[in-house]
């Protein structure tokens, strides 16, 4: 029978080694498992959402969003926001609830009451062989002993007490024995249902994330929709199409608060554009125009800030103001030889710009062509015009730095700016009035000049009698477009079809 129980420890001894490697994991992963969770084990659901971190953050804020109103951008964000973090700390409180219900326990069961009732149960075996042994000793000695007993009956009676108490500790070490097999057996056909709770935790934090990504998705719109509708956004870095739909513009912030300081003090300013700024000068202005305010009083003084202003604004925008799409068109036109041709090809690149761009172009070139005009007092010729605001209106999208960029460009760009500037009134002939949103203080009017009379470039030979209508275009929008030359006192209708672009037509001499 030893022998017997030796070969069932044997049998044994490597399923219970495994099995307290079971027990060590499991109670490792439990305890693991229990620092990733925010809230107290074992409380109440409602006390556990009291105490956990995003709910603190959610109620912080929305206590700064009620603090700074509905007034300010920040504080309708930080209260939005708020109730979605506090959505979170709901989803989060029930996945910890889940969690301790459906794996820390039956983990912490495993590990701290199955597994070591099985072990406790190995090491009653144990014991009671060992006391199996001693009854079994203690009866055969008995039994050797009755031969030589001068009281056989007495003897007799001793070794009976001592086969019962042999016999009860044998049942004992088999009934040990079959529960702990039974155990074991019982551990082995439970392994998968163990194997469960690691698969169960993989799902409910998969559900977690689920939850916790809709209330976020679900928020997110009503978040998004508030920044759009906020008006106060950085002009600089900005796209203009983006930065006039939003701040409902015509021409963007900065170029038109920039021209009319320059108007009132920069225009005989020596080398306007081209004679740096100090720093923080121009960085508070470039943040005063961020901010949209009007409260500019104090850079009327510094116009070479205020020019600094407006060339950082062109060249920060990313896409140039004379657009990507147009650079090609662009160049090809600045390398025309002809003046006349050359002219003609600029005015159909600048047709071809995007309202919005075209626009703001037309206002910058206007004031520029009246920087120019006093040339003679700020040396600001539109040939020096050209060459240091330039390279701020154009450059090609190709990978490289701002400074490379504009090095390839310049040379056209200058070909490009300067014949606009010095026939401005022929690219764009009609009036602009510069304070065009009213925000400024309006300019004191200068001497009418006398009818506006539009002007052929100066290329034209001497005696050459100036038409307005030399160079005509029409809508695009209908399907047959009509060009219109005009020759002593006939008119040509030619049909172009729709589509196609519409070519300024020069009249005859």
């Amino acid at each position: 029978f030893v022998t017997m129980c030796v070969l069932v420890f044997i049998c044994v001894s490597s399923d219970l080694r495994r099995m307290e490697l079971v027990r060590l994991v499991s109670h490792n992963a439990h305890k693991r498992l229990v620092t990733c969770l925010q809230g107290h084990i074992g409380t109440e659901a409602e006390k556990r959402h009291k105490k956990l971190p995003l709910t603190a953050l959610s109620q912080a804020m929305q206590d700064g969003g009620s603090q700074l109103g509905e007034e300010s951008l920040i504080g309708k964000m930080m209260d939005v926001c708020g109730e979605a973090e506090s959505r979170l700390a709901s989803e989060l409180m029930q996945h910890e609830v889940q969690l301790e219900r459906d794996i820390l326990e039956p983990l912490n069961q495993l590990a701290e009451v199955d597994i070591p009732n099985i072990l406790r149960q190995r090491k009653q075996l144990a014991k009671l062989v060992l006391d199996y042994d001693s009854a079994r000793a203690r009866w055969l000695q008995a039994s050797k002993s009755i031969h030589f007993s001068t009281n056989y009956q007495a003897t007799a009676a001793k070794v009976e007490t001592l086969k019962d108490e042999m016999d009860e500790a044998l049942n004992k070490v088999e009934m040990c024995k079959d529960q702990l097999s039974a155990d074991m057996y019982n551990f082995s056909s439970k392994e998968g249902d163990y194997a469960r709770y690691y698969v169960i935790l993989v799902e409910a934090q998969a559900d977690y994330h689920r939850r916790s990504l809709a209330a976020l998705e679900g928020v997110l719109p009503t978040i998004q929709a508030q920044n759009d509708s906020w008006m106060e956004k950085p002009a600089y870095g900005t796209a203009l199409e983006e930065h006039l739909k939003r701040s409902n513009r015509e021409i963007a912030l900065p170029l038109e608060a920039c021209v009319m300081m320059l108007l009132e003090t920069g225009m005989k300013e020596e080398g306007l554009f081209r004679i740096a700024a100090g720093a923080s000068k121009l960085k508070k202005l470039k943040a005063a125009l961020d901010c949209s305010t009007s409260q500019l009083e104090e850079f009327y003084s510094d116009p070479h800030a205020v020019a600094g202003a407006l060339k950082s604004y062109l060249r920060e925008l990313p896409e140039p103001l004379l657009t990507f799409s147009l650079y090609d068109e662009w160049t090809q036109a600045s390398n025309v030889s002809d003046p006349d041709r050359r002219l003609q090809a600029l005015w159909v690149a600048c047709d071809g710009l995007p309202k919005n761009h075209k626009a703001n172009f037309r206002y910058l070139v206007k004031f520029l062509a009246k920087l120019a005009q006093d040339s003679e007092v700020n040396k600001m010729t539109p040939s020096n015009i050209a060459i240091v605001l330039g390279p701020n209106l154009l450059w090609s999208k190709t990978e490289g730095t701002l400074a490379e960029m504009a090095a390839a460009t310049s040379v056209h760009v200058v070909a490009i700016i300067e014949p606009i500037i010095q026939h401005a009134d022929w690219f764009f002939p009609d009036d602009v009035d510069f304070n065009v949103s009213g925000m400024f203080v309006a300019m004191t009017p200068e001497p009418d000049p006398g009818p506006f009379e539009r002007r052929r470039p100066g290329s034209l030979v001497d005696g050459d009698t100036p038409r307005k209508d030399r160079y005509l275009s029409y809508p695009r929008s209908t399907a047959v477009s009509a060009l219109y030359v005009v020759a002593d006192e006939s008119i040509t209708v030619k049909e172009t079809p729709a589509g196609e672009q519409e070519q300024p037509i020069p009249l005859p001499s």
